[in-house]
Protein backbone atom coordinates (compact mmCIF):
# COMPACT_ATOMS: atom_id res chain seq x y z
CA UNK A 1 0.00 0.00 0.00
CA UNK A 2 2.95 2.33 0.89
CA UNK A 3 4.41 1.83 -2.46
CA UNK A 4 1.43 2.59 -4.27
CA UNK A 5 0.74 5.87 -2.24
CA UNK A 6 4.55 7.05 -3.40
CA UNK A 7 3.57 6.63 -6.75
CA UNK A 8 0.31 8.30 -6.32
CA UNK A 9 1.14 10.89 -4.90
CA UNK A 10 4.82 11.52 -5.51
CA UNK A 11 5.89 10.19 -9.00
CA UNK A 12 5.33 7.94 -11.44
CA UNK A 13 7.86 5.17 -10.65
CA UNK A 14 8.57 5.91 -6.95
CA UNK A 15 6.51 2.98 -5.68
CA UNK A 16 8.66 0.14 -7.82
CA UNK A 17 11.50 2.18 -6.55
CA UNK A 18 10.20 1.75 -3.04
CA UNK A 19 9.88 -2.04 -3.76
CA UNK A 20 13.68 -2.08 -5.45
CA UNK A 21 11.90 -3.29 -8.59
CA UNK A 22 14.20 -0.65 -10.83
CA UNK A 23 13.26 -0.94 -14.46
CA UNK A 24 9.62 -0.30 -14.53
CA UNK A 25 10.13 2.20 -12.07
CA UNK A 26 12.79 3.46 -14.69
CA UNK A 27 10.04 3.31 -17.92
CA UNK A 28 7.42 5.04 -15.73
CA UNK A 29 9.49 7.88 -14.21
CA UNK A 30 11.12 8.41 -17.53
CA UNK A 31 7.76 8.45 -19.65
CA UNK A 32 6.52 10.79 -17.13
CA UNK A 33 9.62 12.53 -16.97
CA UNK A 34 9.60 12.99 -20.74
CA UNK A 35 6.00 13.94 -20.80
CA UNK A 36 5.81 16.21 -18.24
CA UNK A 37 9.00 18.35 -19.93
CA UNK A 38 7.17 18.36 -22.90
CA UNK A 39 4.28 20.03 -20.97
CA UNK A 40 6.21 22.24 -18.40
CA UNK A 41 8.24 23.72 -21.73
CA UNK A 42 5.38 24.66 -23.59
CA UNK A 43 3.81 26.20 -21.26
CA UNK A 44 6.96 28.30 -20.32
CA UNK A 45 7.32 29.09 -24.45
CA UNK A 46 3.95 30.22 -24.32
CA UNK A 47 5.20 32.90 -21.15
CA UNK A 48 7.73 34.02 -22.38
CA UNK A 49 5.78 34.88 -26.02
CA UNK A 50 2.96 36.55 -23.99
CA UNK A 51 5.17 38.46 -21.92
CA UNK A 52 7.37 39.19 -25.35
CA UNK A 53 4.42 40.85 -27.28
CA UNK A 54 3.51 43.01 -23.79
CA UNK A 55 6.87 44.37 -23.80
CA UNK A 56 6.72 45.59 -27.44
CA UNK A 57 3.46 46.85 -27.47
CA UNK A 58 1.03 44.64 -29.00
CA UNK A 59 -0.38 43.57 -26.28
CA UNK A 60 -2.23 46.20 -24.16
CA UNK A 61 -1.21 45.83 -20.29
CA UNK A 62 -4.61 45.06 -19.79
CA UNK A 63 -5.69 41.67 -18.13
CA UNK A 64 -9.11 41.23 -20.27
CA UNK A 65 -6.21 40.75 -22.90
CA UNK A 66 -3.59 38.98 -21.66
CA UNK A 67 -6.40 36.26 -20.29
CA UNK A 68 -7.57 36.16 -23.67
CA UNK A 69 -4.02 35.08 -24.99
CA UNK A 70 -3.41 33.05 -22.09
CA UNK A 71 -6.38 31.01 -22.32
CA UNK A 72 -5.93 30.62 -26.12
CA UNK A 73 -5.52 27.01 -27.01
CA UNK A 74 -2.82 25.78 -29.44
CA UNK A 75 -3.78 24.57 -32.92
CA UNK A 76 -2.09 22.44 -35.22
CA UNK A 77 0.80 19.81 -34.81
CA UNK A 78 1.29 21.39 -31.35
CA UNK A 79 -2.09 20.88 -29.86
CA UNK A 80 -1.87 16.94 -31.03
CA UNK A 81 1.69 16.90 -29.06
CA UNK A 82 0.25 18.02 -25.66
CA UNK A 83 -2.49 16.17 -25.99
CA UNK A 84 -0.38 13.02 -26.67
CA UNK A 85 1.70 14.25 -23.89
CA UNK A 86 -1.25 14.90 -21.14
CA UNK A 87 -2.58 11.35 -21.75
CA UNK A 88 1.19 9.56 -21.67
CA UNK A 89 1.45 11.55 -17.99
CA UNK A 90 -2.21 10.25 -16.82
CA UNK A 91 -1.68 6.75 -18.13
CA UNK A 92 1.46 6.57 -16.67
CA UNK A 93 0.82 7.39 -13.26
CA UNK A 94 -2.28 4.84 -13.24
CA UNK A 95 -0.12 2.57 -14.55
CA UNK A 96 2.13 3.07 -11.95
CA UNK A 97 -0.04 3.23 -9.29
CA UNK A 98 -2.04 0.08 -10.29
CA UNK A 99 0.92 -1.88 -10.67
CA UNK A 100 2.63 -0.84 -7.91
CA UNK A 101 0.14 -1.46 -5.64
CA UNK A 102 -0.18 -5.18 -7.77
CA UNK A 103 3.62 -5.95 -7.05
CA UNK A 104 3.30 -5.13 -3.27
CA UNK A 105 0.79 -7.08 -2.45
CA UNK A 106 2.37 -10.25 -3.22
CA UNK A 107 3.89 -11.58 -0.51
Amino acid sequence: MKAALLSALVFPGAGHFFLKRYIPGSVLAGSAFVALYILVSTAVARAVQITNEIQRGEVELDIAAITELVSSHPTGPESQILSIATAALLISWVIGIVDSYRVGRVP
